[in-house]
């Protein structure tokens, strides 16, 4: 057993290495491109993002045509980190030494934890093999987050901005010149203006900007935008009111979150504080009750 983990981790450390040298190659090729051309450099433009892993990754903010490499690069280097602390484990006893140390507590409870015991290498294994998964997930709703922040405040400069006389794409110039680019919202928007530079129209170029982002509210203000343009109606108007119903969503969002508080802390009341707060006023007169009553068997 421990000779088959020692091939599995040997195995999964050359296949990272294997996969973090071509991601190297990779990365350094796409940052020849880009700084040749830009817009060619995009997640939309490039065939090798048109895997799930890769759509995945790009919503996420990792949008280099190295980063599905990377990723199972990383995912091989926790298996093999897994397999050698598994190894590592066995070799030493240490489980075998838990386990025993678990079953000799009485009353059934150290069985339970014993099972528990033996399938922890196998749990870290698995920790260690979803480590970069959680990373994803974690940079996927950190994005998500600083774009809801950052699209109200757009949407109502936008739309200011519109009333102006501006136009869209002068709109989006303008917020651009005056906003850090490095926030997630704005590294979207430049893609699209670089998609509308190469001679892509604007509704693919909202369209693409949907995709790439895959939020409810942004794909709701994409679609008023591409339906006022085909209709002919207002941009200013549509930009108002989408303005105005994003606050409105964000207004009816903080009061739902309000109203779920009192049930997401009955649970820490009634099994966190409740029993410290019966301990602490109930105890001194239960603890006078075991006396008295004591004194009365003795008694007797």
């Amino acid at each position: 057993m421990n000779f088959v983990l020692l091939i599995l981790a040997a195995v999964a450390a050359v296949a990272a290495v294997q996969l973090w040298i071509g991601a190297r190659v990779r990365g350094r090729s796409a940052d020849l491109v880009e700084s040749a051309h830009p817009s060619q450099a995009d997640v939309g433009t490039s065939p090798e993002w048109r895997g799930r892993i890769a759509e995945w990754l790009s919503k996420a903010g990792f949008r280099r045509v190295s980063a599905p490499s990377i990723f199972w690069a990383a995912t091989a280097a926790g298996a093999a980190f897994g397999a050698a602390g598994v190894f590592l484990l066995n070799r030493t006893h240490a489980v075998e030494a838990m386990v025993e140390t678990l079953e000799s507590i009485p009353g059934g409870v150290g069985d339970t934890l014993a099972y528990v015991a033996v399938g922890a290498p196998y749990i870290i294994v698995l920790i260690f093999v979803l480590a970069p998964t959680m990373v994803v997930r974690a940079a996927r709703r950190e994005r998500v987050q600083a774009i809801e922040q950052d699209l109200a405040l757009t949407l109502e400069l936008l739309a200011t901005l519109a009333e102006a006389g501006l136009g869209f794409d002068a709109a989006i110039a303008r917020i651009q010149e005056s906003e850090s680019g490095a926030r997630p919202l704005s590294q979207d928007l430049r893609i699209y203006q670089q998609d509308t530079l190469g001679g892509i129209s604007r509704t693919e170029s909202l369209r693409r900007l949907a995709a790439r982002i895959d939020l409810n509210s942004v794909s709701i203000f994409v679609s008023a935008l591409i339906q006022a343009e085909q209709v002919g109606a207002s941009l200013s108007e549509t930009l108002r009111r989408q303005a105005d119903d994003l606050r409105d969503r964000r207004k009816l969002r903080a009061l739902l979150l309000a109203q779920a508080l009192p049930v997401k802390l009955a649970f820490p009341l009634m099994f966190c504080f409740l029993p410290g707060i019966f301990f602490s006023t109930l105890g001194p007169v239960l603890n006078q009750l075991v006396d008295v009553v004591d004194a009365v068997i003795r008694r007797r």
